[in-house]
């Protein structure tokens, strides 16, 4: 049996791990993390995205290590303008410059210029980067020491942030080993430079996959009021919940799935009323074709109830991950289920976007909405340009025009990562059809029609490696969060144009989109 399928076999779900793996693996191995390799299964690690579970999954054997490279020189200089190089601290070898995965956003106080944007980064066994921007995204700093790796302990990852304007400041937070091993912890900053650790959001060893959204609208029943969702896998396999909290220390949280429905994102209504959180049936992994769920709440995260959004669908993707095949892929690295992003926009309509395998690719950005508060949905339409065979496209986010009065617009706006140069295969790193761009196409009308797609990033893009031996190889980032803000699209992304000893490795990108 060759290598590839030894580790396939190795990372079907581990129902029965201690049978299948030999006696090595009945024995109980306390991790760097704190937990046992005798717990995989009862913890479903193979379903969870985050950094802890894999590093986890590595020391125990079941996910390979990816192979590091040799060390490097300083990184190249960061890239002009459009696009503006977000994750800026300097690596000097190229084993721990894995950055991507981004949630940005924009203050909405009056002549506020701050963004930040949170995302992981593996710095000293801690997997958090924080970078603000003071002049409407022309500049980034990335903050050294990363703000959110003291007071809860080690970071893991899984960015959320959100400007909170009753309260009149930031709120980012990650998985953290502070809040009972693997729960979610809080920062909190009035500037978004200097940071203060806060409360536990959640206090648990099991979370995984958080996102986070803020009524920021003063007529709201409910403004000021900040919720997260997340997927807790000590509760029937990865159950999920949302929390919410008006002042970010006293959280209510409330059960909205029973069994493991993934926690997709979060978002809300102009006005506050209603509260919505798109989840994905994953078919139970692989390639199986997937179900998206949308969960609405009109008691200000109270009480929820579900709907299915659109029809099955088939998985975006090439294949699945080596060492995991739950997860599915595109090739060489980015582990991918289709997960997209909502949004609500003027007159209530509900926005998503999400990828699954199209007519000619194995990837297509199909989008949909909702009129009537989500109980219908449109026919799902592909976004993208028609392709060939190599021309994938995946992991969109969404967001709608917002400006700082609470009002919105019709404009909307989805972009996404795009192979569309692409004239043959991608299969490893370095391969001609790997290299890509960061795409978009807006609505002026809440996504009734849509314009012609043009390009985001300013250069096609090299495909990044994965060399970090601290994160698992077949990672690239698993979501990028967009918003939006008077008239201009926030859009960030993971990128490989900046090159490390002549490796191209991940790092967080951002460009600021003028809507039509």
């Amino acid at each position: 049996m060759n290598g590839r399928n030894r580790w396939l076999l190795i990372a079907l779900p581990v129902l029965m791990a201690v049978c299948i793996l030999g006696p090595a693996a009945a024995q109980a191995q306390m991790t760097s993390t704190g937990i046992d390799c005798a717990d995989i299964a009862r913890l479903n690690l193979l379903k969870q995205d985050n950094m802890r579970a894999g590093l986890a999954l590595m020391e125990c054997g079941v996910v390979a290590r990816p192979v590091a490279a040799k060390p490097g020189e300083d990184a190249d200089d960061a890239p002009s303008a459009p696009n503006v190089l977000v994750s800026n601290r300097t690596c000097t070898g190229n084993t721990a410059c894995t950055k991507s995965e981004s949630y940005v956003y924009h203050s909405t106080k009056p002549n506020d210029h701050t963004m930040v944007v949170n995302y992981n980064d593996h710095v000293n066994n801690q997997y958090s980067g924080t970078s603000y921007s003071t002049d409407d995204g022309a500049t980034f700093t990335e903050i050294m020491p990363p703000p959110f790796s003291s007071g809860h302990q080690t970071n893991y990852g899984d960015p959320i942030v959100v400007w909170n304007n009753k309260l009149g400041k930031w709120f980012g937070g990650d998985l953290v080993s502070g809040c009972g091993g693997q729960g979610i912890g809080l920062w909190s900053s009035n500037d978004g430079i200097t940071w203060t650790s806060g409360a536990c959001v959640h206090t648990n060893s099991g979370d995984d996959r958080e996102s986070m959204w803020v009524d920021n609208y003063p007529g709201s029943p409910h403004y000021g009021r900040m919720y997260i969702s997340w997927n807790d896998f000590n509760v029937n396999g990865g159950a999920l919940f949302v929390t919410h909290s008006d002042d970010g220390t006293n959280w209510t949280k409330v059960q909205v799935a029973s069994s493991f429905v993934r926690d997709v994102q979060l978002t809300g209504r102009p006005n506050g009323t209603v509260v919505y959180v798109v989840g994905m049936d994953e078919g139970g992994g692989g390639l199986a074709t997937r179900q998206n769920l949308i969960y609405g709440s009109g008691d200000g995260g109270n009480t929820w109830k579900s709907t299915t959004l659109g029809p099955r669908f088939n998985a975006v993707g090439d294949s699945t991950c080596p060492s995991n095949s739950y997860f599915a892929r595109i090739n060489p690295i980015w582990r991918h289920m289709g997960w997209g992003q909502p949004a609500v926009g003027p007159n209530n309509v509900i926005h998503y976007a999400y990828a699954g395998k199209g007519a000619h690719e194995n990837g297509d950005i199909f989008y949909t909405r909702s009129t009537n508060g989500g109980k219908t949905w449109s026919t799902p339409v592909v976004l993208n340009d028609a392709g060939s065979g190599f021309q994938t496209h995946w992991m969109p986010s969404v967001s709608v025009n917002l400006n700082t009065s609470g009002a919105q617009k019709g404009q909307v706006t989805v972009s996404w990562y795009d192979r569309r140069q692409a004239t043959s295969a991608c299969n490893n790193v370095g391969d001609p059809g790997c290299n890509y761009q960061r795409y978009g196409v807006q609505s002026t009308d809440s996504g009734a029609t849509w314009g012609a797609n043009f390009a985001i990033s300013d250069v096609i893009i090299n495909e990044p490696a994965q060399n970090d031996t601290g994160v698992q190889s077949c990672y690239a980032g698993d979501y990028d969060y967009s918003t939006a803000l008077n008239g201009q699209a926030f859009v960030t992304w993971t990128d490989g144009r900046v090159s490390v000893g002549g490796v191209a490795v991940q790092n967080v990108e951002f460009s600021s989109v003028p809507m039509p």
